[in-house]
């Protein structure tokens, strides 16, 4: 071949192979954010507390004129009401330091959603949804100071206490945990860009002190609310919750003679009284219909009495308000909220004061025995003999 043609053709490679934006594009990837944030150089801000969305645009540095085109884009896109004071605003700039110019606004909605405004050349926006992962976890907590507290010390996120006390809400006293009780649990969760969005499900726990031991295991049964039931298909959800509310402390227990902490007077107290944060929901014990909801003139404050059946009713005293809809005569579910903790009538803090009658008379509402609901479905129990030697493997580290 021609020297001068070999040489020519070489020089003609090296220029291709630089210049072509098909091969840059295939190195260098657009992100599917739609753009590449290196390029530019990034301030981060909130919305303000009051602030329209053509507001926190100038302030970005948008012209009034292009914010104004831009707005009239929004379509179903963006809707300026929803805009929230707090959330994060990221704002990328050119790096030409002599002509600065705002070339995207990002507003995030969550973890995962965000708009993006482009705000140079072709004005216009999109909503961009960040990928999530899916993993399966595992921890092992032993009762040290707190659920919570231990819980977040593994690691763990703080919902998964949640989640433990609606599961086990019929079954283990959460007021009376002691140090070295233990949860063991299997769990799913959901990342966004290596940060924890929230806790799927819980899909076996085991709760363990000294030697008694209670397992729940997760089976879906469709067009069922029941979801846990112990190795035997013994239904974890029972007709009464363990206690009305969560996360507070008994200040006092049932008692024939205390000594009332406003009148001084010695007299029975049949009930226990759960020291709580005012605004604290309260929750119906178990299914029923509203016998009484208002205010009572006994020194119990605002207050609501549920009848559960012929044999059990619950009140529920010195409430700071009644939850929405709660009124005399209407139907409560189990677990749904019927007011809020507070320190009305003689009191003298915001507590709970919750009581029991079986059969007209009083009882300690600490000793309620309460029977389970249905049992798993016989159809279902290969499943579960399945699911709990698998998950027990796990948890004996087999």
């Amino acid at each position: 071949m021609n020297k001068k043609i070999s040489t020519f053709l070489a020089l003609a490679l090296i220029i291709s192979s630089c210049g072509n934006p098909a091969q840059k594009q295939e190195e260098d990837p657009i992100p599917p954010i739609g753009f590449r944030a290196s390029d530019y150089i990034l301030e981060t801000t909130e919305v303000k507390r009051g602030e329209t969305l053509p507001v926190l645009l100038r302030r970005l540095g948008l012209p009034a004129d292009s914010a104004k085109v831009l707005i009239s884009r929004l379509d179903t896109i963006f809707n300026p009401r929803k805009m929230m004071s707090g959330r994060k605003v990221e704002a990328y700039y050119s790096q030409d330091s002599l002509n600065r110019r705002l070339e995207y606004a990002v507003y995030n909605h969550s973890k995962t959603k965000v708009t993006v405004f482009k705000c140079a050349d072709s004005l216009c926006l999109w909503n961009y949804f960040k990928p999530t992962t899916v993993e399966d976890k595992y921890v092992d907590v032993t009762i040290n100071n707190s659920l919570w507290a231990d819980i977040t010390a593994e690691g763990a996120p703080g919902e998964l206490a949640l989640e433990l006390s609606d599961i086990f809400a019929w079954t283990v006293n959460f007021f009376g945990l002691q140090k070295g009780d233990r949860f063991q649990t299997i769990y799913s969760q959901t990342l966004c860009e290596d940060e924890i969005i929230g806790i799927n499900e819980i899909k076996f726990s085991r709760y363990t002190r000294g030697k008694t031991q209670i397992n729940a295991i997760k089976v879906d049964i469709p067009g069922s609310k029941d979801k846990y039931f112990n190795e035997k298909g013994e239904n974890l959800r029972k007709a009464f919750l363990k206690a009305p509310l969560k996360f507070s402390r008994i200040s006092s227990k049932f008692t024939y003679s205390r000594k009332h902490p406003v009148t001084g007077v010695v007299r029975p107290h049949t009930g226990v009284d759960y020291a709580a944060p005012t605004g604290t929901p309260v929750h119906a014990l178990g299914d029923g219909t509203v016998i009484e909801c208002g205010w009572t003139n006994s020194g119990g404050g605002n207050m609501v009495k549920i009848k559960h059946n012929s044999v059990y009713t619950t009140s529920y005293m010195h409430l700071n308000g009644f939850a929405k809809g709660i009124k005399k005569g209407i139907k409560v579910n189990q677990g749904q909220v019927i007011g809020y903790v507070g320190s009305t009538g003689l009191s003298t803090g915001p507590h709970l004061d919750f009581r029991v009658w079986k059969n007209g008379q009083p009882m300690d509402p600490l000793k309620l025995n309460s029977p389970a609901a249905e049992p798993l479905p016989k159809a279902y129990q290969g499943q579960l003999d399945s699911l709990y030697s698998h998950y027990s493997d796990i948890v004996n580290g087999n």
